[in-house]
This record gives structure tokens, C-alpha cells and sequence, in this order.
């Protein structure tokens, strides 16, 4: 299979699943009420509120989250490098441990909840002590930002467990359903806020991609071909990471996207960034969304929070990686 005709199929795969999943659920649909745009008809609300906002939202996660480990697999030069390495998932986390411990009120602005306003905080501060360790320390390495994100990831699961056991049954069950990672959502407001951050997220991205080609080759002759090293790298961290702490914040932390997605695409498309951008968006968003689909129907009437299912799906696939243990 060829670059392009990957390209191609993804794309189809990727509207299919988008017009045809909103219809899997819990309940049957009337199809006429919704084709036929019945406002009033409880399907239509069904459709049009619940599931066809959660579609989207399912593709925007998982095209973000791939796009995101794409980046930093290709600046850390290993295949285990994820979204969530400098410790982005557990500062959000720990905004909305804090959040639901200290009882903030359920909505503090009309389109974000006070989970994922509390969320994008604590994604915003783990940002906050990365850029401070890029900022101070002079020619920071790839491994000093890969260890710095490793003890925010200590620190903040600390924090979290101090927390977590000191909380109340209702409050830790509330935490602990959160950090599990789920795509409930209501209406289009918290899309919209998810959209502006992934969009501007993916602009700087994308402005880099040829960038990031010269640097897999090494950083040495990345700068001997006019690249400066130190400004692509900080503004693909900046990226990355307000894109992730977006997404987490509406989302929660669903792992294994990162890997899997940009794993995958590349043995089809190649490292080139320019096609391998691209082929990792649809596949994270295709990838996510079937996921979710499954998460809603495997156990009916029970809705699964979809970061069960991504995790057993991408678990084993992390231990391959592992045992593989390929860098570029």
C-alpha cells in the first residue's frame, strides 16, 4: 500500500465513521425524526445534543493526541515517547483532584465546566515548569526535559494520592471516574473551546514539519541547514502541550492515542512529517471515535468511560514497543 492510497482510505474511513457512528447506542433512533429535522422529537435532541457533539469531540481528541505523539516521538527519537511526557496529564489531573476536593462550583463560565477549567490550570502549570527548566537551564538536553517531565509525573500523582485519601466515597468515586478518561459532553460549547486550542496548536505544528525533518537526521546538521534547534523544539513543546491540556481538559487523560496512532501510520507512510501529519490526524481521530463506539455499546446498558478501551487496546501494544525497543 502506497502513501497516497492510505491517505485515501483513511479519509473515507474517517467520514464513514463520523456520519455513520452517531447512530450506535444505548437507544434506536426514529431516523426519520432526525432525517427529517423534527426539533421537537426526543431522537432529534438524542442525536443532535448527545451523540453527534461526542462524535466530534471523539475525532478532535484522538486527531489531536496523535498529532501530539507524533511530535514528540520524532524529538525524543523513540517510539515510547507520548503526549503525556512532560507531565501535562497529571497537572491536569491534579487541577481537578484539587478542584472536586476543595466542592467549586459546577459551572464557573458558560461554555467550560469547572472540571475543565480546573483541568486546563493544572495542564497550564506542569507547562509553566517545563518552559522555566528550557528558560533557565542553558543548552537544555532532550533527556533533561524527558527526566523533568518524569518527576512532574511523581509529584503531581503524589499530590493527587494525598487527595484521593483524604477525599470522601462520593468525591473520590467522582475523581477517580474523571482521571479514567470519558467523552461525555452536551451541546457544541465545550467543542468550540477544544477547537481553538487544537487549531492553533496544529498551525505551529504544521509550520514546522519540514523543521522536524531536518532534526531526525541529527541535531548537528539540522543547524548547519539554517534550523535553529532551540526555538522549534520550545515552540513544538508549546504546542504540544497546550493542545494536550485542552483536550484533557474536557476528556480527561485517555492514553495510548499518542502511540499508537503515529506507530501505525508511520510503517505505512514513512517519517516524512509533511504526509505523516496528515495520516496520523485521520487515524487518531478514526481510531478514537471507533473506540468510543465500542466503549457505548460493548456492555450495554453500561456506557464505559472510553479510556478503558484504549488502554486495553493499547496496553498490549505498549509492551510490543517495549520488548521492539526501537529508536530512530
Amino acid at each position: 500500500m502506497n502513501k497516497k492510497t492510505f491517505i485515501i482510505i483513511m479519509t473515507v474511513l474517517s467520514l464513514c465513521s463520523v456520519l455513520i457512528t452517531p447512530f450506535f447506542g444505548g437507544s434506536n433512533l426514529d431516523f426519520d425524526s432526525i432525517i427529517n429535522l423534527k426539533s421537537d422529537s426526543p431522537d432529534y435532541q438524542i442525536f443532535f445534543n448527545l451523540r453527534l457533539p461526542r462524535v466530534i469531540l471523539a475525532f478532535l481528541a484522538g486527531a489531536a493526541l496523535s498529532v501530539c505523539g507524533m511530535c514528540f516521538q520524532s524529538l525524543f527519537r523513540n517510539d515510547l515517547a507520548t503526549p503525556f511526557t512532560l507531565g501535562i496529564a497529571s497537572g491536569a489531573s491534579f487541577g481537578v483532584v484539587l478542584y472536586i476536593f476543595l466542592g467549586g462550583p459546577v459551572l464557573l463560565i458558560t461554555f467550560l465546566s469547572g472540571n475543565s477549567l480546573a483541568a486546563f490550570c493544572g495542564a497550564i502549570l506542569a507547562l509553566a515548569i517545563i518552559y522555566s527548566l528550557i528558560k533557565v537551564k542553558q543548552n537544555v538536553q532532550l533527556s533533561d526535559i524527558l527526566l523533568g517531565g518524569v518527576a512532574i509525573n511523581f509529584f503531581f500523582s503524589s499530590l493527587i494520592l494525598i487527595f484521593q485519601f483524604n477525599s470522601s466515597n462520593s468525591k473520590l468515586g467522582e475523581m477517580l471516574y474523571w482521571m479514567i478518561g470519558g467523552l461525555q459532553v452536551l451541546g457544541y460549547d465545550q467543542i468550540m473551546f477544544v477547537v481553538i486550542f487544537i487549531a492553533i496548536g496544529l498551525v505551529i505544528i504544521g509550520c514546522n514539519l519540514q523543521e522536524m525533518d531536518l532534526m531526525l537526521t541529527g541535531e548537528e546538521l539540522a543547524k548547519s541547514r539554517g534550523v535553529n534547534v532551540q526555538k522549534v523544539r520550545q515552540s513544538i513543546f508549546l504546542a504540544v502541550s497546550m493542545t494536550v491540556g485542552a483536550v484533557v481538559s474536557v476528556c480527561g487523560p485517555i492514553g495510548f492515542i499518542g502511540i499508537v496512532g503515529p506507530h501505525i501510520c508511520r510503517k505505512f507512510v514513512g517519517p516524512v512529517h509533511g504526509i505523516l501529519f496528515w495520516a496520523s490526524l485521520l487515524f487518531g481521530g478514526f481510531f478514537l471515535l471507533i473506540c468510543d463506539t465500542m466503549a457505548r455499546c460493548i456492555f450495554y446498558p453500561v456506557e464505559l468511560p472510553v479510556g478503558l478501551i484504549t488502554s486495553c487496546l493499547g496496553g498490549p501494544f505498549f509492551f510490543y514497543l517495549i520488548l521492539k525497543n526501537k529508536t530512530y
